[in-house]
């Protein structure tokens, strides 16, 4: 009769552990996906969650966002120039059901793809898309990678392009074209520069030539300037220009016609 007692107890506790082996407690970003009898039966949470040991079995998906970082990756541009890139990928399960059941490891499937991914996106590029377009690239990438991981309950959300690494030579290639490409530029606006200033004296000098009156205020104005340097002694041509007016004068008399004093033939 003393061991019924105790036999009893033995029974409490065993169907104590196994209500308590019973209960999960899944967070607010977790989702249990619970196979009953090896069959797929239905996804719960987050809360609490009975899942009947020995019958159901139950696997924790985590629905935060997921920060993959790719090694870098040797890639041949389509100009033949070869680099490491590398880059990080922002995914989240958005279907516990399809991570779980259609893919065997979804973290490492999804780091696979984004490298094959990486280096056939860029591969179809050249070296200086690669640097400039880096944007669009990222854009490229992370649409490939999502339309690839739908099937499998996976949203990528973003990807970037940390770095680009080149090589001694190509670094010193790429920076004696950036050098020549300033100085073609500089040459670009020195001849524009002259040009604007070679028509800005062409139309000063069609001016000029039109108003006689100008052109000599101006050659006094320049007699002006030269006066005022520390300069001792300067020689400076006379324009004709100023005598012609006085020359004319001087030719005819004042008071007299034009042509007067010659004798008229009969």
């Amino acid at each position: 009769m003393a061991g019924i007692p105790f036999g009893f107890g033995v029974v409490i506790v065993l169907l104590a552990a196994l209500i308590l082996s019973s209960l999960k407690i899944l967070r607010e970003y977790q989702r249990g996906v619970i196979f009953q009898l090896g069959r797929f039966w239905k996804v719960k949470g987050p809360g609490l969650v009975i899942v009947l040991p020995g019958i159901q079995q139950m696997v924790r998906v985590d629905l935060r966002i997921v920060t993959l970082d790719v090694p870098p990756q040797d890639v041949i541009s389509r100009d033949n120039v070869s680099v490491k890139v590398n880059a990080v990928v922002f995914f989240r399960v958005v279907d516990a059901e399809k991570a779980i059941i259609q893919v065997e490891q979804y973290l490492v499937a999804t780091s696979q793809l984004a490298q094959t991914t990486l280096r056939v996106v860029l591969g179809k590029h050249e070296l200086d898309e690669m640097l400039a377009e880096r944007e669009k690239l990222n854009m490229d990438v992370q649409r490939i990678l999502d339309a690839q991981t739908a099937g499998w309950g996976i949203k990528v959300t973003n990807v970037e392009i940390k770095q680009i690494d080149l090589t001694e030579s190509m670094v010193r290639a790429i920076a004696r074209q950036a050098e020549a490409e300033r100085e073609r530029r500089a040459k670009v606006i020195h001849a524009e520069g002259e040009k604007q200033a070679a028509a800005t004296l062409l139309e000063a000098a069609q001016m000029l030539s039109h108003q006689p009156e100008a052109m000599q205020l101006r050659y006094l104005q320049t007699m002006t300037q030269v006066a005022g340097d520390r300069a001792s002694t300067f020689v400076l041509p006379l324009p004709m220009d100023l005598l012609s007016g006085l020359a004319g004068r001087n030719a005819v008399a004042p008071g007299a016609a034009p042509g007067a004093g010659g004798d008229k033939v009969g």
